[in-house]
């Protein structure tokens, strides 16, 4: 490498350092006000929880972030992606629009939290919701609009990077990576993938902008954000449908992602989505897994997993800690390739083998 490289490379990650590092800052500036405005993840009255896995290392955690960003500016020196460009001055309005409007739905949020009350959208009118299963009709993470409101879709992405700090999209980049090994030496044109789950299309339109071309779908309820984000990209098509039943030909694509889902789904519903999975896939097609570490992952960090069901409504993710993903792959007819560690985040990697 000679010098002009090493000193284009020493400026691309200080100026990836300093933009990830502002938008950390942002985000969990955030997360700091909410915390202080909020009543605290215990009711009153009750006894303060106390995780039985131990107390977190704040140390392991701290590890863990950096080396996150660290991988992250690996893969795109890589060629995995583009180094991201989330850090602008056009985009500072609707970054305070966001702002407010997350700080705004604090106390909404909060009074759901000390009622614990994680199913009032059950209450409420939503056109069709005759059409949704139970468990989906729920407030989680006690979101105000549940995953049915236009509010609710653009307040997303803002309470889940406060959440974590500045590091969602960081994480869901390490399946990005996942997708650019897959695609290696292939025609784009002729790959189809699925996002299940895709959320109002932030992560299908991150990969639209590396790979364009790319034969493209997401499924969620989000369906009206999702489409008004992938409108760029015609051939991409959103449904809006559930996991469990997806209205997809057997054995029609190359790849299918998952982002977030499974902790999410009643463990009955986990093992009806993996076999619709394995259904759609072509033989030989991969499917990415990607959703909260497990205990085990971090053992340093087993107690801070314990704190998350108890403050936020996700009433399977203390079952979920404990699935065996690769179990339910493996009968389903999906072998295990690869795991690795992205922060909070674990993404597992099974290729279709019939």
């Amino acid at each position: 490498m000679g010098v002009f490289d090493t000193a284009a490379r020493t400026a691309g990650r200080a100026r990836y350092a300093a933009a990830q590092g502002l938008r950390s800052a942002w985000y969990g500036a955030q997360m700091s006000a909410a915390r202080r405005r909020a009543s605290g993840f215990d009711r009153p009255g009750e006894p303060a929880f106390r995780p039985s896995k131990g107390t977190p290392d704040l140390a392991a955690l701290r590890r863990a972030y950096v080396e996150l960003f660290l991988k992250d500016r690996l893969n795109v020196e890589a060629g995995l992606y583009p180094a991201p460009s989330d850090v602008r001055l056009k985009d500072l309005p609707k970054a305070l629009r966001s702002a407010r409007a997350f700080r705004e739905d604090v106390e909404e949020v909060d009074r759901r939290r000390l009622e614990r009350n994680g199913t009032e959208i059950r209450q409420q009118i939503i056109d069709g919701h005759n059409r949704y299963p139970a468990y989906y009709l729920q407030n989680f993470h006690y979101q105000s609009g549940g995953w049915f409101t236009e509010d609710s879709a653009d307040l997303y992405d803002t309470q889940v990077e406060a959440l974590f700090t500045g590091t969602a999209d960081a994480m869901r980049r390490a399946v990005l990576a996942e997708i650019s090994r897959e695609l290696k030496g292939r025609d784009q044109r002729g790959v189809s993938l699925l996002d299940v789950a895709c959320g109002n299309g932030r992560f299908l339109s991150q990969v639209m902008q590396v790979y364009p071309r790319l034969m493209a779908s997401g499924l969620d309820t989000y369906t009206d954000a999702a489409r008004a984000r992938l409108r760029p990209w015609k051939q991409v098509e959103i449904l809006h449908d559930a996991a469990e039943s997806m209205p997809i030909e057997d054995a029609s694509l190359d790849m299918v992602v998952s982002i977030f889902l499974f902790h999410e789904l009643p463990p009955r519903v986990r093992g009806q989505v993996v076999s619709e999975v394995q259904r759609v896939l072509k033989p030989g097609g991969l499917f990415i897994l990607a959703d909260s570490a497990q205990f085990g992952d971090y053992p340093a960090l087993d107690g801070l997993l314990e704190y998350f069901p108890h403050g936020f409504h996700e009433p399977y993710y203390k079952n979920y800690l404990s699935w065996n993903a690769n179990s339910v792959c493996e009968a389903a007819g999906l072998l295990p390739e690869t795991r690795s560690l992205a922060f909070l985040t674990k993404i597992s990697t099974f290729r279709r083998i019939s």
